[in-house]
């Protein structure tokens, strides 16, 4: 694979009272009684114990692992005293990451998040473990072996040396026997971009070892909730071929996995990035790709059996394109068993300023939490500066989603020398955030004028159309537009498409942009809808592919044309064209806010709020980053400062008093501090009101809420 694939290219209530403890034998006893753990059930979502909303990582070292030395206890009262003053309320655990790497110190570790969890709760701080279970870092060479220290050096580096490692266990399972099996030469599965060995899903013992963890852990560790991280297969289409899994393939789907040398399964594996092998055409292997994310699904699903009502969640950097397939990600499939969803963001490099490309995505993941019971959505940002800190906030606060800061210098070859403490890049927005604009993101609902779909039934069956796109490119490419015209947007996913009664309780648009493959219960409901009156816009194809992959002896797209309805509009895609200005300019789709003056680079996001009203969100597009000497691991420079390209600083905008009013606005942002600059509203025209304001002293993010 590419050394540069990272997980971003393919594709985390009150809290609980302190708890005492005490030392046995050198091991930890937790006497505060723990949330209930066992069998949950899943068709009813009540929501998570407690909502994240201002998140930041809790670094550990390998120092960490000599609790309950003094030191170590000091560092963490310090460090809980930086998280209570820079406005935290919950932390995350980052730093001993390949959890059963350490399985040799359980009773140190879990004593010191034990400690961890006292002092933070005496703060009124949650915490949240954070590891991945089925990776441990094996590097396989001299080279694999500098790199681990050279670029992974964000987890904690006590891996047992080669000849140690062979004799590896927990609970009497021994790690090599738990091993994914490469398909090529039956070795164990390895995912070189991270020098780990894989652990297999389908594997009962990793299973079990992992069942016995998390009772332990939830004994042992009063932690408020947790992420389970990596829940995929990063080794990709080069395993599994174990036992297991070739009886669940041969079980679930009626096929057997075929030798690596059948092409007509795993493609051309000449090419470097294995991330790109597989034959789409092949609907054998199509099924292989839905065993293996089936198989995570499951795992997780016992996950939550385990921890019970401590919220669960675990990262997904991406949920559209098809490359997600080749490592068993799927955020959809997972979903009815995670309380919170977490999207890795930003990181910390000059390219990351470029944000209007990654509402897609947050969008989309803000739809799977919503179709969870409206399960809180957080946004993950790496930074190692006060700016890069508070670009991410703002996305977050842009987003409606929740957020999480982390510092990610292990990253980089080396520590920046103005590098700081997350609690210390962090501080200045929470603490405004809670004095002047405390305003509950799970409590507001984002206006809505269109809706785009995004079937995941093209990504499973590795969807093009002629000129290479995804169907998640020509969504994305939607929300692009959609963004540069301040127009408020949702995605449609996969089994509302097939609810012809969802699909018909909102009167807006629906965007079907080469949305390949359609079962015929999406089919069914798309025609009732528009036999309704639904309004939809349509670019070709579509439902050339059935649900499984296989190609329709009539394109729908004929069926849909022939009924004639007159609310079914052809449009360009959006990949290859500007449809929704067009429809825009041709008078038939009129935004709620339409800008009339100023640089349109500002985008404005309206958002609905339970208790305070229609508020208006802004984030800078025309931003440019200033490079920093050090460069991230693949080269790019970090972000040494980020500057705004806007000179007019005047916006004026219409907006259709008919579906949103505006009593008062004050405009405010962490760049004012306690400014508050007055949004001027008068009554035009045709129902529709006046907005000026003026955003100079604002660079980044600006929020106009009512205000006195």
């Amino acid at each position: 694979m590419n050394a540069k694939t990272n997980r971003r290219r393919f594709i985390k209530l009150t809290a609980m009272s302190g708890a005492g403890i005490y030392l046995s034998n050198g091991f930890t006893k937790v006497l505060a009684a723990a949330p209930t753990a066992g069998a949950v059930k899943m068709e009813t979502f009540k929501g998570p114990v407690f909502i994240p909303n201002r998140a930041a990582s809790w670094w550990t070292t390998l120092d960490d692992i000599l609790w309950p030395e003094r030191p170590v206890l000091d560092r963490i009262k310090k460090r809980a005293d930086g998280f209570a003053r820079a406005g935290i309320d919950t932390a995350i655990n980052f730093g001993f990451h390949n959890r059963f790497d350490f399985s040799n110190y359980f009773g140190q570790l879990h004593g010191y998040y034990a400690t961890v969890c006292e002092e933070l709760h005496q703060r009124g701080i949650r915490f949240m473990d954070h590891f991945s279970c089925n990776h441990v870092t094996r590097p396989r060479n001299e080279a694999d072996f500098r790199k681990v220290h050279q670029f992974e050096r964000m987890a904690v580096q006590l891996f047992p040396d080669p000849i140690a490692a062979r004799h590896a266990q927990y609970e009497g399972h021994f790690y090599q026997d738990l091993c994914e099996v490469d398909l090529r030469d039956g070795s164990r599965g390895y995912a070189k971009q991270y020098q780990y060995e894989a652990f297999c899903h389908n594997n009962p013992g990793f299973l079990d070892m992992h069942r016995k963890y998390l009772e332990r852990l939830v004994k042992e560790v009063p932690f408020d909730g947790i992420e389970v991280d990596d829940m995929c297969s990063y080794p990709g289409n080069t395993t599994c071929g174990c036992k297991y899994c070739r009886d669940r393939f041969r079980r679930d789907y009626g096929h057997e996995i075929p030798n690596f040398s059948d092409r007509t399964f795993f493609g051309d594996t000449t090419q470097d990035d294995m991330l790109e092998w597989g034959n789409y055409d092949n609907p054998v292997y199509r099924d292989w790709l839905r065993m293996k994310s089936d198989s995570v699904r499951d795992h997780v699903r016992m996950i939550k059996e385990m921890v019970g009502d401590r919220p669960l969640m675990t990262c997904c950097s991406d949920t559209g394109p098809a490359v997600l397939n080749a490592v068993a990600l799927d955020l959809e499939k997972m979903a009815p068993y995670l309380d919170l969803f977490m999207l890795e963001n930003v990181g910390t490099n000059i390219r990351n300023v470029d944000w209007i490309p990654m509402d897609a995505e947050a969008l989309n993941q803000k739809d799977i939490a919503a179709g969870r019971g409206g399960a809180p959505a957080i946004a993950l940002s790496y930074a190692i500066s006060e700016k890069g800190a508070y670009l991410g906030w703002s996305l977050g606060r842009f987003w409606g989603a929740s957020n999480w800061s982390s510092t990610l210098n292990g990253r980089l070859p080396e520590d920046p020398e103005h590098a700081l403490e997350m609690e210390d890049a962090i501080s200045k927005p929470n603490n405004w955030e809670k004095q002047y604009s405390d305003l509950h993101y799970w409590e507001g609902h984002d206006l809505v004028e269109v809706r785009v779909v995004n079937n995941r039934l093209c990504r499973y069956n590795g969807w093009k159309d002629a000129s290479g796109n995804e169907h998640w490119h020509r969504a994305r490419a939607w929300s692009m537009q959609l963004v540069k015209h301040n127009v408020g947007y949702r995605f449609v996913r996969a089994e509302e498409l097939a609810d012809a009664e969802a699909l018909s309780k909102e009167h807006t648009p629906l965007v079907l942009d080469g949305v390949g493959c359609v079962s015929d219960a999406q089919f069914a409901a798309i025609e009732r809808y528009l036999s309704g009156g639904g309004l939809v816009w349509m670019a070709l194809p579509f439902g050339t592919h059935d649900e499984k992959g296989f190609a329709r002896k009539t394109s729908l797209s004929d069926r849909l044309m022939k009924g004639r309805h007159k609310n079914l509009v052809i449009v360009d895609s959006a990949v290859a064209a500007a449809p929704l200005e067009k429809l825009i300019a041709g008078g038939k789709f009129k935004p709620v806010l339409k800008q009339v003056k100023g640089d349109d680079r500002w985008a404005a996001r309206i958002r609905i709020y339970d208790k305070v009203g229609p508020v208006i969100h802004f984030m800078n597009g025309g931003l440019k980053a200033e490079p920093d000497d050090v460069k991230d691991i693949s080269g790019i420079p970090l972000m040494k400062d980020i500057v705004s390209l806007v000179k007019d600083h005047e916006l004026v905008y219409e907006v259709d008093a008919s579906r949103v009013k505006f009593s008062s606005l004050v405009l405010m942002s962490p760049e004012l501090e306690g400014q508050k600059k007055e949004i001027s509203i008068v009554a035009g025209k045709s129902g529709r009101d006046i907005v000026r304001l003026n955003m100079e002293g604002i660079a980044i993010y600006g929020v106009g809420q009512p205000g006195a």
